[in-house]
């Protein structure tokens, strides 16, 4: 069974930078979307950035683009998420998930209900 465990979280100065790491356990597969969401206080959960194995299925979210990149490293079973210039409106829990049923199009790929399995989140808190 799939496991995940996200690391790299903690406090940031606004304009600073932090690296998410999510390790996956477990059978994957280069069909399995990977992807990070986030909540942040009195927020709906937000879809913030996704990948597949096989590199491609690469979105993100409109507040985060070109600020955030995320990627993978397959033979560590680890996708990870380079968070650049960020702000305070970045604070919330950082969630990592997979999607291992099927090939989801586009727009599901944003939802939550797309995924079936999840780790326990790391927080992230930009403040100054």
């Amino acid at each position: 069974q799939l496991q995940l465990v996200e690391s790299g979280g903690g406090w940031v100065q606004p304009g600073g930078s932090l690296r998410l790491s999510c390790a996956a356990s477990g059978r994957t597969s280069s069909n399995h979307v990977m992807a990070w969401f986030r909540l942040g206080p009195e927020k709906e959960r937000e879809f913030v950035a996704s990948t597949r194995w096989s590199g491609d299925r690469i979105y993100y979210g409109g507040d985060v683009k070109g600020r955030f990149t995320i990627s993978r490293d397959n033979a560590k079973n680890t996708v990870y998420l380079q968070m650049n210039n960020l702000k305070p409106e970045d604070t919330a829990v950082y969630h990592c998930a997979a999607s291992t049923r099927g090939n989801p199009i586009m727009m599901m790929i944003r939802k939550a209900e797309t995924y079936d399995v999840w780790g326990q989140g790391t927080q992230v808190t930009v403040s100054s």
